[in-house]
């Protein structure tokens, strides 16, 4: 998924957007509604297998999260709430389309257990970073490209699932594009450990002598 309407990190220069405490925004609307979106997405790839339709939701998911970004800037409306939700509503549609998939058996239970293993596994490196009174470290273009590929392949995979010709070159398409992502998703998730341990062993805790000033990154330090 996109940024959305996730506030840009703080930089110099005055076409910055302000990120305000605004609740009732456009973006954070299109978040809404993606967020609506996710149980009925389940319903249908589960429930009467509609795939069609599932796969619609999905493609307007992803439509709606690159627009709030676009709106948030456009109108300059990026909030808290949408920094929040955003990711959120990402995460959801991410973990319920792998769990998903595996019921189906669209997918092996192995990979959605490692996509998700991995942010599981580094949503826990966090706290070395708030200790020592650092931001979460910023994201690795390795990492934006295997979420690229991924959210290119989940839709794909799904497509090909249906009895049109276009599904043999969908499906052969959507399992590369997911073979790719899966590994660059490991990979990088490899290399956020990594940072993660070098900041654990090279930087004080906050409150301990020589610390690293509030805010300042941590070097070597990327994103899940």
């Amino acid at each position: 998924m996109g940024s959305g309407n996730r506030p840009p990190e703080v930089a110099d220069g005055p076409s910055e957007p302000i990120v305000t405490d605004r609740v009732l925004t456009v973006p954070n609307l299109l978040s809404v509604v993606r967020l609506i979106g996710v149980p009925i997405f389940v319903y249908l790839l589960l429930g009467p297998h509609a795939d069609g339709w599932a796969l619609a939701i999905l493609m307007l998911s992803g439509f709606t999260d690159w627009a709030d970004g676009k709106l948030a800037r456009l109108l300059n409306q990026t909030s808290k709430l949408g920094g929040l939700l955003d990711p959120l509503v990402d995460r959801l549609y991410v973990v319920s389309t792998l769990i998903a998939f595996a019921i189906r058996g669209i997918i092996p239970w192995w990979v959605a257990v490692i996509l998700i293993g991995r942010d599981l596994v580094l949503a826990l490196t966090l706290p070395i970073y708030r200790r020592r009174g650092l931001p979460p470290p910023t994201v690795l273009y390795l990492g934006k490209a295997a979420t690229f590929a991924l959210m290119f392949a989940l839709p794909l995979v799904l497509a090909a699932q249906g009895d049109w010709a276009f599904a043999p070159y969908g499906r052969a398409w959507g399992y590369a594009l997911l073979a790719w992502g899966t590994g660059l998703y490991v990979w990088t998730g490899l290399l956020y450990l990594l940072a993660a341990r070098n900041v654990a062993r090279t930087v004080p805790l906050a409150g301990s002598a020589g610390k690293h000033p509030p805010g300042e990154r941590a070097p070597g330090a990327g994103s899940p």
